[in-house]
């Protein structure tokens, strides 16, 4: 008799353990099913940049840098270079905006042009880097509110291009003619030239300006300013820097200081510039991704987002290439706390 109960209880118990193991087991993803910290399938991101060169290549890899950090190591990334074609630029746009991406980056004025009037009228989010003036661009409307789909970051300083001109007025006294190389139909590029142009008036310089629509014009550009120019000034225009080894040539062959619009093409072999870290750049706009996609706003929400810290680099390779006393100039250098790179980037 005591058998059979022992018996009847140990079954009892076997029964219970059954149960509960079916009641649980709900919880658990299906075999070879991949569970997610949200529980979601990875995102679907799409990257567009009107052509590829070092600061533009910076913004894409910060970008990404912050998915992988901040919980999105798994998202799917579409990346589309245009080549500086701008019917592929649109192409790219529209593809996107079929394909239903979770969230678009547009680095560039002309591929953030594109995906604004793409999207129109989607909830599809949209964010912009590597641009100068999106109130100018006509990618939004309000910087502090943007409304519809869009926001983003610009990566001009307020104070960039006037300090430029100080800083060439400040080596060079006496200079008078400023060779500009940019393509006239950039909007961004645009811009920064009026801009320029508007430092440069107040110092008694005066811009001469070298169009090049595509890279292939740019060796003719350059090479019209020979002979006319005291410095030239490589704006932040997507063309020329393509193609700033060929201006960088041209500079160190007639002795011309090159002066540019953003480090990277200090780097490059531009002997002064100031600007940003574009990896920063591009990883602050993935953190404004990143709130988009966890559902904590909107980008029409978000205000559009500026550089809080502007860099100044000088390339000791360069000005020795260039005709240009190092030693001469260290107090003005100094005054602006540039950091040096040593040589040229061969890349």
């Amino acid at each position: 008799m005591m058998r059979a109960k022992k018996s009847l209880v140990s079954m009892l118990l076997m029964l219970m353990l059954v149960f509960l193991a079916a009641c649980g087991g709900g919880d658990k993803p299906a075999s070879g099913e991949k569970k997610t910290d949200a529980n979601k399938k990875p995102v679907n991101i799409g990257i567009t940049q009107i052509i590829e060169h070092p600061a533009l290549d910076a913004t894409r890899e910060g970008f990404i840098q912050a998915l992988k950090e901040n919980g999105y190591a798994d998202a799917n990334i579409d990346f589309q270079s245009a080549q500086g074609d701008q019917s592929t630029v649109a192409s790219i746009a529209q593809k996107f905006t079929a394909d239903k991406k979770d969230a678009i980056l547009a680095i560039s004025t002309p591929s953030a042009q594109s995906l604004v009037k793409a999207t129109k009228g989607t909830d599809i989010p949209v964010f912009f880097g590597a641009i100068t003036d999106p109130i100018s661009a006509k990618l939004v409307d309000n910087k502090d509110k943007p409304g519809h789909n869009v926001t983003g970051a610009s990566d001009t300083h307020p104070e960039a291009i006037s300090k430029m001109f100080e800083l060439i007025k400040g080596l060079y006294p006496n200079t008078k003619t400023v060779g500009v190389i940019y393509n006239s139909g950039e909007a961004n590029s645009v811009v920064n030239v009026k801009k320029a142009k508007e430092s440069m008036n107040g110092m008694g310089m005066k811009a001469i300006e070298a169009n090049a629509s595509n890279t292939s014009e740019v060796k003719q550009a350059v090479e019209s300013l020979v002979g006319k120019v005291d410095v030239i000034y490589v704006p932040k225009d997507n063309t020329a820097v393509s193609a700033i080894k060929t201006i960088v040539q041209v500079s160190e062959k007639n002795k011309i200081p090159l002066f540019v619009g953003e480090t990277d093409s200090v780097r490059a072999g531009g002997f002064a510039g100031f600007g940003i870290d574009y990896k920063d750049h591009g990883y602050q706009l993935g953190l404004m991704a990143i709130k988009v996609l966890k559902g904590e706003t909107k980008p029409g929400d978000m205000p559009v987002e500026y550089p809080k810290e502007l860099k100044f680099v000088v390339n000791k390779e360069a000005a020795a290439n260039e005709g240009i006393d190092l030693a001469k100039f260290k107090p003005i250098l100094d005054k602006y706390k540039a950091t040096y790179v040593e040589k040229t980037e061969k890349k």
